[in-house]
């Protein structure tokens, strides 16, 4: 992947150094508990030694939107120093600038999220953030939520390589931000309410597939404006989404897949809705709500 030298984001928290170490998942974060994310928390102990009641914490958003705590650190750095601050840094900066532009083709206009570079755990308006987790994003202050020792686990669990597939991770979650910023989210969180855990655990899919197809559209634009995709970016991408599906994940912790607990996708859904987003830079192809096949 081609980035240096491109534009860095003066929207990135540096908060590295300010607690624990940890672990990684990805995608895990923001959901009201269910089946699904009660499976995920028991992967997430299961896969990297995790224990259950932490993920379930961050999983159902902490109890709710609480005030962030005061924090013991130095000041955030705007541009980080070393190679995977400024890399991340860029990767935010290149979502920056294409969502702004198709927010503004719409008529509407982006709102930047923060972004925030963390070891161990942090304070977020959605409860105490865990490195185990993974990398994910809190509605309740707009930021997205990143320990970099996350890509390790990406290299070393799940044998995925190649700084796409980390700028897939990110694209990812600044795929929910467009999705809070939409309205999408409000919309499927009023439903999930009224729906039961099948039905919720299934909207909960539609919502992540969305924001892979999200990550593709930026992936496209991107590309097309500064030329950053190299031969084999591509596959580094969909490696990732296969590995971070929900059957690959159950298969991995418990030997058996449960197609009614998935929260996030199949591995093949999550390839096929980023494939969409990236050959078409169309959002108007990642409405998931309104397919029966997904």
């Amino acid at each position: 992947m081609k980035w240096e030298g491109n534009r860095e984001s003066d929207n990135v928290e540096d908060r590295r150094g300010d607690g624990g170490g940890g672990g990684g998942g990805f995608g895990f974060g923001g959901r009201s508990i269910g089946i699904g994310t009660v499976v995920l928390a028991l992967i997430g102990s299961y896969v990297f030694g995790v224990n259950p009641l932490t993920m379930l914490n961050l999983l159902s958003g902490g109890g709710g939107p609480v005030p962030v705590q005061q924090q013991q650190q130095g000041q955030p750095q705007a541009h980080p120093a070393d190679r995977q601050g400024k890399f991340v840094s860029t990767v935010l900066a290149d979502t920056e600038d294409v969502w702004s532009a198709i927010f503004r083709a719409q008529g509407a206009s982006y709102v930047k999220p923060k972004l925030v570079l963390f070891s161990g755990s942090t304070p977020t308006a959605c409860g105490t953030g865990q490195s185990a987790v993974g990398p994910f994003y809190c509605p309740g202050d707009q930021k997205v939520y990143i320990d970099l020792s996350f890509y390790r686990t990406m290299e070393q669990r799940f044998h995925v390589n190649g700084e796409f597939a980390q700028a897939y991770v990110i694209a990812h979650e600044v795929g929910h931000h467009v999705q809070h910023l939409s309205g999408i989210s409000d919309k499927v969180d009023q439903q999930r309410r009224r729906a039961s855990e099948r039905q919720g655990n299934a909207l909960s899919v539609r919502l992540e597939l969305q924001a892979d197809c999200f990550a593709g559209v930026w992936a496209f634009h991107a590309n097309r404006a500064r030329s950053i995709l190299e031969q084999g970016d591509i596959e580094t991408a969909l490696s990732a989404a296969t590995a971070i599906g929900d059957d690959a994940l159950q298969r991995q912790s418990q030997g058996h897949v449960v197609p009614d607990s998935f929260t996030h996708g199949s591995s093949e859904q999550r390839v096929r809705w980023f494939k969409r987003g990236i050959e078409s830079g169309d959002t108007g192809r990642c409405n998931t709500f309104e397919t029966q096949q997904l």
